[in-house]
Order: structure tokens, then C-alpha cells, then sequence
């Protein structure tokens, strides 16, 4: 190109340039004025930033991991194995599988969860799609921009999945895995459309996020209107019995009219014999003693909790051999009315459904009772505390040490005030999950 004119028009300006500088002048200016032509301006995905195009597939890992003002996605896509054994267990591994595909900047494919809970017998495992259980348009909604779910039939290439293979054994250390993620979130890796991680179940991949991050995915989790009416239903038939024993107690127990629902307790109550010998052993190779609680130690700290209300039905949460077990109703203080599924009536209903249903109604009927209590060592228990923390955080209560709160949550492992149960709220800025996914006797209100 001739950059004579260029030159001259430079000259002309006082500029004393030479014919090199002035090319290099004049290049400059040419692709600024492209750049300007080909790529107008835009605001940022919140609208708080001008002048910004944000490409995704090309944003650094580090900047993709952390931000929060990226778009995922949706030619991209990572497929994990199927997610395996008890409910709350699932939950976590879908969510660190979310985080997985957020953070490689791809949406998730729908995975598998299984309906029956086998540990060693993979076989013997009966998978269910998520959206049985859960809502995916819901999730999409409540989760957009932030993570993202896929269908099948989103695919262009149905046989073409690039397979990742995930380290095992203890030279896989977490600074390995993340590295490999960093690998297959660039170059030739993420030219393909599908990417497959083989090998372990995503609860037991390394854990690279914080809880805040988890919580956001559990956020987005909306049981299906079938089990949802269920857990409805159970909360009703108990919200009843209380309505009973408060007109009992009534002077005008014909008249009186309750306006107001009848508050309720639930207890998750871990006492059956395989968690007592997990708990015994636990103890022993942790050195500790604040794991197990005998269905005395339970029934005495909740019975001794501060401020709680009575009459008060009393939901227990129970595994299925104790249903049998008429002694879990008997021994607990006055005006506290203990009632299991059983007793309820519900046992019938509750057993047409496989084990993760089940299951997931009771976290239900948990998550929406006035007090909950149960065990910090317990999954189950542990993101019900969290969940009901979102709820205290959200209506701008970062604590409950010393005062009343609408949905206090308490740990019967833990000796609390006045021999009572803990208090109990979830550290929301945890480095990671590892206290939820297995458990620790350090917990505050």
C-alpha cells in the first residue's frame, strides 16, 4: 500500500516523520478505525459498563471461574457419569458438576440420578432423569447466567463426545485436577463440541469452589409439582395434629379459632443402626465425641431447647427401620407431640415412591418446619441448615446468637445453651463444602 498520501498529509500537519514511523502511524490508526467500524458499541451483560464486547470462548479461565458477568454457552457441552447414592449426596455432586461446566464455560447435559441408593452394586442402581425430580425449565430460569442445562437433543454431533479421563488415587491432588481443567478449557479440547469426564462419581471429584457458589446452584432446585403436592400434603396433616393440641389446651377449646398455622418442629433423627456404627467409628478416628447422640441425648436437647414453644407437634425424620420402633415416641418432654410418617399415616403413600423420593419430601417437610434440629454430620441435615440460612441472610440476618429468628436451625450432636441443642448457621464463606459433605462439630449460630 502507498503511504505516501498519508505521509504528506502528516508533513502537512508539522508532523516530521520518516517513511517508516509514518507507515507504522498510519497502520495503527487503520485498524483502530476497523475496530471501531466492526465491533460498535455495546453495554455489558448488566448494563453497568459501556463500550465492552465480552467473548466468552475467548476470556482467560481464571477471569471465566471468577466473574459472574459471562453468558454459558449453549453449543458447548460437558457430560458427567451418572450421580449415584443418597439424596443430599446427589445434590452435591449435580452441583459441583454445574460448576465443573461453568467454570470450562460449556452447559451441562441433563444428567442420570438414581432413584435407589446402592453403594457398591452400580448395576443394581435404577437411574432417573433430573427433570422426574426436579424442574428443568425452573432451574434454567432461576440459575440463568449463571449455570446451564442441556438436552440431548440440543446436540448437532450425538456420537462425537471427546472423553476426559478424571485422576483417582492420592497423587491426583486438586492442584492436578484443576490443571487439567485449565488444559481442556482451551485449544484444541474446546473445539469439541461434547466433552465427557469417565471415571468417579462427581461427589467424589476434587472440590474447587466456595459454598456461596454451591448455594447458588442449590437455589435453583424446585422439586416437580407431584412431590412438591406431596410434601404439601405432610405439612398439612401436621400442621392439623398441631391445631388439635393447641384447642386441647384450650380454655375455650370448642370456640377458639386459629388463625395463624400452627408452628411445628422437625428432628432428623439419626439413630439407626448403620449410621451408629459409621458415627462410632468416626468418633474413634477423629478423636471426638460430638458425632453420635443416643435417641435419650436427642429427646433431652431438644426438649431443653430455649424459647421453643409448646404444644408443638415434634416431625421425626427417620430411616424406615425405625418406623418399627415404637420407643422414638416415647420419652420426650411434655407438650412436645412426636409423630413420624407412620403415625401420620402417610407410610403407605410414602413407600409407592423409590428411596430418592422419599427422601426428597422429607427434606421438604424439613426445610419448611418452624424449628429444625439435626446432625452436623449428617448431609442431609447440613444443607437443610444451609438452605434455611439462605432464608435468614435473605431477610438480612447474618446471625442468630442471642436472638429469635423465623426459621432457627439447631445441631442435637452439639451441647448448646442451657443444655440444649446448638444453634445453628451455616458459614456461608467457607473456602469449600467439605464441612456439609462430610460433617464438623464446628458450627455457631
Amino acid at each position: 500500500m502507498d503511504m505516501s498520501p498519508y505521509c504528506k498529509h502528516f508533513r502537512s500537519l508539522g508532523c516530521n516523520l520518516n517513511s517508516i514511523a509514518c507507515k507504522c502511524v498510519v497502520l495503527v490508526i487503520i485498524a483502530l478505525v476497523v475496530r471501531a467500524v466492526l465491533l460498535p458499541t455495546y453495554s455489558s451483560f448488566n448494563g453497568t459498563e459501556q463500550n465492552k464486547l465480552v467473548l466468552v470462548s475467548n476470556l482467560s479461565f481464571s477471569t471465566l471461574s471468577g466473574s459472574t458477568n459471562f453468558c454459558i454457552r449453549k453449543d458447548k457441552f460437558l457430560k458427567v457419569p451418572q450421580i449415584v447414592w443418597g439424596l443430599n449426596n446427589q445434590k452435591i455432586a449435580f452441583a459441583r458438576a454445574c460448576l465443573t461446566a461453568r467454570l470450562m464455560n460449556r452447559t451441562l447435559l441433563m444428567p442420570s440420578l438414581s432413584a435407589s441408593l446402592f453403594y457398591k452394586e452400580f448395576e443394581l442402581l435404577k437411574p432417573i432423569s433430573f427433570d422426574k425430580v426436579f424442574k428443568f425449565d425452573k432451574f434454567n430460569s432461576l440459575c440463568d447466567g449463571y449455570v446451564q442445562l442441556g438436552q440431548y437433543s440440543d446436540l448437532k454431533n450425538q456420537t462425537g463426545a471427546f472423553e476426559l479421563q478424571k485422576g483417582s488415587g492420592r497423587r491426583w491432588t486438586p492442584e492436578r485436577d484443576l490443571d487439567q481443567l485449565k488444559q481442556h478449557s482451551k485449544g484444541p479440547y474446546d473445539e469439541h463440541e461434547t466433552i465427557q469426564i469417565v471415571g468417579k462419581n462427581p461427589f467424589l471429584w476434587h472440590d474447587h469452589w466456595p459454598v456461596k457458589d454451591y448455594a447458588k446452584v442449590f437455589e435453583c432446585l424446585v422439586l416437580v409439582d407431584e412431590f412438591m403436592k406431596e410434601a404439601d400434603k405432610v405439612v398439612s396433616r401436621i400442621r392439623e395434629i398441631g391445631a388439635e393440641q393447641v384447642r386441647s389446651k384450650s380454655e375455650f377449646a370448642e370456640n377458639s379459632l386459629l388463625v395463624e398455622p400452627v408452628p411445628y418442629v422437625a428432628v432428623h433423627m439419626r439413630i439407626e443402626l448403620d449410621w451408629m456404627i459409621h458415627c462410632k467409628n468416626l468418633e474413634r478416628r477423629l478423636n471426638i465425641t460430638e458425632i453420635c447422640s443416643s435417641k435419650e441425648e436427642i429427646m433431652e436437647r431438644v426438649g431443653n431447647i430455649v424459647g421453643l414453644k409448646t404444644p408443638a407437634v415434634v416431625y421425626l425424620a427417620v430411616a424406615d427401620s425405625l418406623l418399627q420402633d415404637p420407643s422414638i415416641l416415647n420419652g420426650w418432654k411434655e407438650g412436645l407431640v412426636p409423630f413420624e410418617k407412620k403415625k401420620l399415616g402417610f407410610d403407605a403413600r410414602y413407600k409407592k415412591f423409590p428411596y430418592l423420593i422419599q427422601s426428597a419430601i422429607d427434606y421438604e417437610v424439613c426445610l419448611r418446619a418452624d424449628v429444625f434440629v439435626g446432625n452436623s454430620f449428617s448431609t442431609f441435615s447440613s444443607l437443610i441448615a444451609l438452605d434455611r440460612t439462605q432464608k435468614l441472610i435473605k431477610m438480612g440476618v447474618n446471625s442468630s446468637c442471642g436472638v429469635d429468628v423465623r426459621w432457627p436451625t439447631y445441631a442435637y450432636n452439639i451441647l448448646g445453651e442451657s443444655k440444649g441443642a446448638q444453634k445453628w448457621m451455616t458459614n456461608m464463606s467457607g473456602p469449600s463444602l467439605e464441612a456439609i459433605s462430610y460433617g464438623s462439630n464446628r458450627i455457631s449460630c
